[in-house]
């Protein structure tokens, strides 16, 4: 797989851009640069990709307000994020599922063998 990559930066208190030191749009080297992309993976909805429609998790169709068997979220998640460069394997942990909210991390492995895990 290809080398990781720097990727734009997100506040983690809103997932927004914001400046660097020198004003500039901040960037994220790896490791970390690969586990947001993760995040960012896990959180995305089919279709809402402009340039490709194709990725995404289909949240609204087969997730929310449905029951789907857990193995199905997990499959979905751990696709997800495999779909970013240099992650070699991933695998969803649920902790918990208590009044409509899921709690739990989706690990995964870098084609560096760096191990890292996100949140859901």
């Amino acid at each position: 797989m290809s080398a990781p990559f720097s990727t734009l930066c997100l506040d983690l208190s809103n997932w927004d851009l914001f400046p660097d030191a020198s004003g500039n749009i901040a960037l994220a080297a790896p490791p970390y640069a690969v586990a947001q992309d993760v995040a960012s993976a896990i959180k995305t909805f089919l279709a809402d990709c402009y340039y490709n429609q194709a990725l995404g998790i289909p949240y609204f169709a087969q997730i929310l307000g449905h029951t789907p068997p857990l193995s199905i979220f997990q499959g979905y998640l751990q696709d997800a994020a495999l779909t970013v460069p240099s992650v070699i394997s991933a695998q969803c942990v649920i902790e918990s599922i208590n009044a409509r909210t899921v709690q739990g991390y989706v690990q995964f492995t870098d084609s560096a063998n760096v191990t890292q895990s996100v949140a859901l």
